[in-house]
């Protein structure tokens, strides 16, 4: 099973920057997407020409903002959307969907936001959302993926120290809500199997910082302890143009 995540920073604008292609070339089995920023039928006529696969969407009720989708060349079991928790089920983010051996949860993480106006809310949410992956895995193993707004360690940004306690996605406290996931059993697979590699998932459009590679590691797989001996390889797609972020691709046998 190839699965790849990718936040396409809006599913309309990506389709006009060959996704097509894109996708021909990485040959998902399940594409889990990010901030599609489009609406439930919007996101079925932007991929109108994506055959072989099941779409499923996720909409946030606010048109233009945020928002999942996956689409899937098995038909999936079961299929879930958000939380159950009215407080963090408006803007489309999560995504569960049921296979024979695992669920696939795709995730948009809230932002915390400039000046960090949404830190107590993201602490809210990250808290709510590892519930809500562990009751899941009461069912049989997760594997999580999606842009989870957060680098996880100093080597997962270029610039750890003037961003530390300072920008959004390297504060202590998001940090700590990752740590948390990675300590309820989930692992992230990239760190897993690449300890010492530094490799980027986005990059802001300023100053040519994709080229410089100044970026942050911002996209994850983590998966349940017992998926490990399942995992065949793991990669962060840096080729892959289209967005701010690049996609990242866990493979099971």
């Amino acid at each position: 099973m190839r699965l790849i995540s990718w936040n396409v920073n809006g599913v309309r604008a990506v389709m006009k920057k060959d996704f097509l292609g894109s996708l021909e070339v990485m040959q998902p089995d399940v594409l889990c997407l990010q901030e599609t920023k489009a609406q439930d039928e919007q996101v079925l006529e932007a991929l109108a020409e994506v055959d072989g696969y099941h779409i499923y969407t996720n909409s946030a009720v606010k048109k233009g903002y945020s928002s999942t989708a996956v689409l899937s060349k098995k038909k999936a079991m079961s299929v879930r959307l958000d939380m159950g928790i009215e407080e963090h089920d408006q803007e489309g983010r999560v995504i569960a969907v049921e296979f024979a051996k695992y669920f696939v949860v795709t995730v948009y993480t809230p932002n915390s936001g400039s000046e960090l106006k949404r830190l107590e809310y993201r602490q809210q949410w990250d808290k709510d959302f590892l519930n809500y992956l562990k009751e899941l895995e009461s069912e049989k193993p997760v594997v999580i993926c999606g842009d989870l707004n957060v680098a996880h360690k100093d080597i997962d940004l270029a610039r750890p120290k003037p961003n530390y306690n300072k920008s959004a996605g390297f504060t202590q406290r998001e940090i700590d809500g990752l740590d948390n996931l990675v300590a309820s059993g989930f692992v992230d697979t990239f760190r897993h199997v690449n300890p010492d590699t530094v490799k980027y998932s986005w990059w802001s459009y300023r100053a040519g910082a994709r080229q410089k590679n100044v970026g942050w590691r911002l996209d994850y797989f983590l998966a349940s302890e017992t998926l490990l001996p399942a995992i065949k390889s793991v990669d962060i797609l840096n080729d892959v143009l289209g967005s701010d972020h690049c996609p990242v691709l866990l493979e099971l046998s």
